[in-house]
């Protein structure tokens, strides 16, 4: 036989082209519309219907960016479609917008409602179909229409007007185009359906492969007997051709998947919080009716912010969620607030996230994820692992890794090991996508790709529209079910993510280890865009764990109403706003706007619980009489002041000296630490007294501003490509040069004008300080750079050590391997330390997250070890204003520091000093013994009990003993888990303190039951 299967191929495509999808619909009758244009923000259904409508012609165009339009469709079903439609046939309502119909989402988009306000389905371009249910006679449908952008477009990275409603045209974006009630031919539905399965398991199957021709041959007979002409009378005929090659079961060793749907809904991203709202409301009645329809289909969704949402804003899809979720069919997942990044919110608020979200999918659906759901953030702190099972957890599932640039992840299945050995079944869908079409492509990606076979047999798929919501749609069921059981292709059943850990987990219980971080090789830049995004969740993480410290003392001291719900509100808006898209800084200028306002509101609530907590525990002193007392909410004791108390400030420190030298130079000395600022404001020496070795590489100043250009191949926000490294510019040359001075500060200040930009640093030396501070204050007015500040160390490190969540993590300092070399710009929380044996040095930040690290070996033989912050970028892409304006950023940095001092340092920087007057000294109501082990959080329970709890964790990376006493008695001492569920075979008590073992990095929620405060 000669090989023709091109030509049968091209013939198959053409005539799905221009026959067989034109025939989709057998009829179609006009439908008459009118509309309300919503002026700006979205309104509800009863708001909308209440106002005056007006008729519109199809081909109106209609939709400033942003805006909404109401519609109501109504009309006549034809007689002849009555009582029941024609055999074979189903009435629907078609709805075009005018969108691109090649593309899933990310454009205008719809919610169907029915006059008395229930909800049918949603409408976007690749599900643009609403169904009229038998007998009825008329049509009369409200239609919320979404005119939103496509901001990213092509993805060509331009800059765009289109970030915010203010800088939009305003121009009407969309047409009309369809409004159609129309008889579906459920034959020829169900053969492109047949053809979709069959002819993408075709091209995936071998050239030489009997089954890749039997299948090419049925369809080469399906296409013979369809009648171009006559497609309606000839569909079956078609269908009957296809069903011995639809009907050859799957082979015994098939690998299996478990296909979940799914919608992945970015809660803000290139469209603002206010429309994920709406987003979520149209995928969730979308895939409700699908499971109306589909008692098997099954829909996993995370994100117990979006539920909440639909509580607020649309009860009646909640109440169905309801039904859904206790049915079996719409599924909890995650148990995450939202999916958040996971390198930079800090150890508290990445627990909080868990907390939340287990906490309201238990309270309202009675349901507890045991997976951490996480297919699309960048990256995976080392600390995941412990505090996914604290939570009570049991598995994770991420798919990001898949688009690393260099190395390709060795697991799909493993178990997954973090800093504190604590180790977590994790899987890694092989088929590289959380927003599967279930085409023949991506399954045999999934079998080809999947590395445990010979030990594991199964993967998991979520499959639906994503990023921008959607979800499943009929015609991936259709894929499904063909492909339950279809030879060549993996078997897929539909179910949830439990199905598939269960199955798995039992599978392959010896898979192998991951130990550490999961890094992601791409998207580096987001440790550093939009910094006042990030200033505002580091601000916001600092000031709850005050707020809940001091109201909680005062609670159990003072009789004060300890505000839980106010603090659960912070707590849920600085978790909303750590998700994938909004901390790192990759989404739209509107996105970040309201960030920047919804953290200054929530620093000003907090701000005011902790001024009423400190005013309740100080006793109301008379007037004039009383303390001024120093309140120190970090876990170390400073100034005099105990850890967690306050007191009389009773630290008394020698002047600092500033003295000029050579060369313009300005040595600042406080008899504890001396440092030389050079006339360029350099930093050519830094030394502790204690030891006299200077921390400064010879040759190397420290304190160098590099600005280098930065051009991402791609994802502007996101990326930041080595070769940023080849062009660079270090700012030598002072505008201003100044030193003020005083008996408690020295302050060398610089002044830089590079371009239409601004740089001041001021660095200070204060009485009694171990390090010096670095204060940044920028107006940034550069674009498409990034700003580097350079700290060459006398340091033989070949690690650095950089904090994360409840601990920190070693990275080389050199590339030895791919994996060390694609790691060029790297996350770190408050402080990174260096070291060699017996010498270190910290440095601690305030609200910088990116950095690099190199190794260079000098002429005389030492090494420089060079550690570079990323303080600002400029991309153009999605927000051409990122990081435009004043910034202010400090750091401090201390020679001759160990991790201890690190750890402490980064507290310090985070936690300034308050002052209240009172009568007498506030006593901390609980202390740890053993400095390594850091109280990180003080609150009263989340139940409302009044019971106190306390988090705290090994900080040093060494196994420890503290005991953590109480200042008064409790009835009960329990180890608890995260969300405060007393843990059996832990240590438990009752009294004022109890005794607690730590591994490295260990970390420990205790709680304090029936608690009598002194």
């Amino acid at each position: 036989m000669h090989n023709d299967h091109r030509l049968v191929e091209a013939r198959l495509d053409r005539f799905v082209r221009d026959h067989l999808q034109p025939a989709l619909y057998r009829d179609a009758r006009p439908l008459a519309a009118t509309a309300w244009q919503v002026e700006r923000e979205p309104v509800p259904f009863e708001t909308a219907v209440e106002q005056q409508f007006e008729p519109v012609p199809l081909g109106w165009r209609w939709g400033r960016a942003w805006s909404t339009v109401w519609l109501r469709v109504t009309g006549e079903v034809p007689a002849e479609w009555l009582p029941q439609p024609p055999e074979g046939t189903r009435i629907e309502v078609l709805v075009d917008f005018g969108y691109n119909r090649s593309r899933s989402g990310f454009q205008a988009e719809g919610l169907a409602y029915r006059p008395d306000g229930t909800l049918i389905k949603s409408i976007a371009p690749l599900n643009s179909w609403l169904p009229v249910a038998p007998g009825e006679t008329a049509i009369d449908v409200v239609l919320e229409a979404a005119a939103n952008p496509d901001v990213a477009g092509d993805y060509t990275f331009d800059p765009t007007p289109y970030g915010a409603w203010e800088t939009a045209p305003d121009e009407p974006l969309y047409e009309l185009k369809q409004l159609e009630v129309a008889l579906l031919d459920v034959t020829v539905w169900e053969l492109l359906s047949d053809i979709f399965t069959l002819r993408g398991l075709m091209a995936e199957l071998p050239e030489g492969s009997s089954r890749r021709h039997e299948i090419l041959r049925a369809l080469e007979d399906m296409l013979d007997v369809l009648d171009a002409q006559s497609i309606p009378t000839t569909a079956h005929a078609g269908r009957d051709a296809l069903a011995d090659v639809l009907a050859r079961p799957a082979h015994a060793s098939a690998h299996r998947v478990l296909a979940t749907g799914h919608a992945h809904i970015d809660s803000a991203w290139l469209w603002p919080l206010r429309e994920t709202v709406r987003k979520c409301a149209r995928t969730f009645t979308n895939v409700m009716d699908l499971m109306d329809e589909h008692p098997d289909f099954v829909f996993s969704c995370s994100s117990a912010q979006q539920y909440l949402w639909m509580k607020e804003h649309h009860p009646r899809v909640f109440e169905r969620i309801k039904e859904k979720v206790a049915a079996g069919q719409f599924v909890p997942v995650g148990g995450m607030w939202v999916e958040s990044d996971t390198n930079m919110p800090g150890g508290e608020a990445m627990a909080r996230q868990f907390i939340a979200g287990k906490r309201f999918f238990i309270d309202e659906f009675g349901v507890e994820c045991e997976e951490a759901w996480m297919p699309d953030s960048f990256g995976y702190s080392g600390a995941l692992p412990q505090i996914v099972a604290a939570a009570g957890s049991r598995w994770f599932l991420t798919q990001k890794i898949s688009w690393n640039q260099i190395n390709r992840m060795p697991h799909h299945t493993f178990w997954w090991e973090g800093i504190d050995g604590t180790r977590v079944f994790t899987h890694f869908p092989p088929v590289d996508t959380y927003i599967s079409e279930l085409s023949g492509k991506e399954l045999a990606h999934a079998e080809r790709n999947f590395s445990e076979k010979g030990r594991a047999t199964m993967s998991l798929v979520p499959f639906g529209w994503g990023d921008g919501g959607g979800g499943p749609t009929r015609e991936m069921i259709a894929a499904a079910h063909r492909t339950a059981d279809l030879e060549g292709s993996p078997r897929v059943t539909m179910g949830s993510s439990r199905d598939f850990f269960e199955a798995a987990e039992a599978e392959y219980p010896n898979a192998p280890v991951w130990s550490g971080e999961m890094y992601l090789e791409l998207h580096r830049g987001v440790f550093t865009s939009q910094l006042r995004t990030k200033q505002g969740n580091r601000r916001n993480e600092s000031l709850l764990r005050q707020a809940e410290l001091w109201a909680a003392t005062a609670a159990l001291r003072a009789g004060y109403e300890y505000p839980l719900e106010a603090l659960e509100r912070a707590w849920h808006t600085v978790l909303l706003l750590q998700f994938h898209d909004i901390l790192p800084g990759t989404a739209i200028a509107w996105v970040h706007r309201e960030a920047e306002h919804r953290h200054a509101a929530v620093t000003e609530t907090l701000e005011g619980i902790i001024a009423e907590a400190l005013q309740a525990l100080a006793s109301s002193p008379a007037e004039g009489e009383g303390h001024e007392l120093v309140v120190n909410a970090s876990p170390f004791a400073r100034e005099g002041v105990v850890a967690l108390g306050a007191a009389v400030r009773e630290a008394e420190h020698p002047a600092v000296a500033a003295a000029d030298a050579a060369d313009g130079a300005t040595v600042l000395d406080n008899g504890i630490v001396r440092a030389v600022v050079d006339a360029r404001g350099h930093l050519t020496s830094l030394r502790a007294h204690a030891d006299g070795r200077e921390a400064v590489a010879p040759g190397s100043p420290a304190n160098v501003l590099r600005l280098h250009t930065d051009l991402p191949n791609l994802w502007d926000a996101w990326d930041i490509d080595q070769h940023y490294m080849r062009t660079v510019t270090e700012l030598l040359e002072v505008d201003e040069r100044r030193v003020r001075a005083t008996d408690h500060e020295a302050t060398v200040i610089t002044v830089r004008r590079v371009g239409e930009s601004i740089i001041e640093q001021r660095l200070t030396l204060r009485a009694g300080a171990t390090a010096l501070e670095i204060e940044n204050r920028i107006d940034w007015r550069e674009r498409e750079k990034i700003l580097k500040l350079a700290m060459p160390l006398d340091v033989h490190a070949d690690r650095i050590a950089a904090e994360t969540q409840f601990g920190h993590l070693f990275r080389p300092t050199h590339t030895n391997t791919s994996w060390d070399a694609a790691r060029f710009e790297a996350c770190q929380h408050r402080f990174v330390h260096l070291a060699e044996p017996g010498y270190g040095v910290a440095i601690a930040n305030d609200s910088t997250y990116g950095y690099d690290v190199s190794r260079d070996t000098r002429a005389d033989g030492g090494t420089t070890t060079t550690v570079r912050f990323s303080l600002l970028r400029a991309p153009l892409f999605p927000d051409p204003e990122t990081d435009q304006g004043e910034h202010v950023l400090r750091f401090r940095i201390a020679p001759g520091a160990t991790i201890g001092d690190a750890v402490e340092l980064g507290y310090d920087l985070a936690t300034p000093l308050r002052a209240v007057r009172a009568a007498a000294p506030i006593a901390p109501i609980v202390s740890s013994s053993n400095p390594a082990v850091v109280i990180e959080t003080v609150k009263l329970a989340e139940d409302g009990s009044g019971d106190l709890i306390v988090r705290l964790y090994e900080s040093r990376g060494g196994r420890a003993h503290t005991v953590l006493s109480l200042d008064g008695t409790a009835e009960a001492i329990e180890s608890t888990d995260l969300l405060e569920r007393v843990l059996d075979c832990e240590p438990a008590g009752s009294g004022s303190s109890i005794e607690l073992p730590f591994r490295a990095f260990q970390l420990r929620t205790v709680r304090w039951r029936g608690v009598s405060a002194r």
